[in-house]
């Protein structure tokens, strides 16, 4: 499933720059992260850059509203990264 930024986000800088899909950009009020280019990290990394860079606990939690098996992240992050050589 994809991530998402709640309202404890503090804007620090931290998680936008360390997502390896650019799924992460700055909203109306606070970060967001875009599901459609959100694989927790899969592929990249063993777990979510965001969430580990995060300094305030439980601000970024997996989306009830995207909810997505690790084939499913494996997939789009083949289609992010490598659509070219499908």
């Amino acid at each position: 499933m994809a991530l998402l930024i709640t309202k404890r986000c503090i804007n620090c800088d931290m998680c936008e720059p360390e997502c390896p899909n650019q799924a992460i950009a700055m909203g109306a009020e606070i970060y967001e992260i875009n599901p459609d280019l959100c694989t927790e990290c899969v592929g990249h990394y063993d777990e979510p850059t965001c969430m580990k860079v995060c300094p305030i606990d439980n601000t970024i939690i997996h989306d009830p509203a995207h909810k997505e098996s690790n084939e499913q992240l494996w997939d789009k992050f083949v289609l992010l990264h490598h659509s070219d050589k499908l």
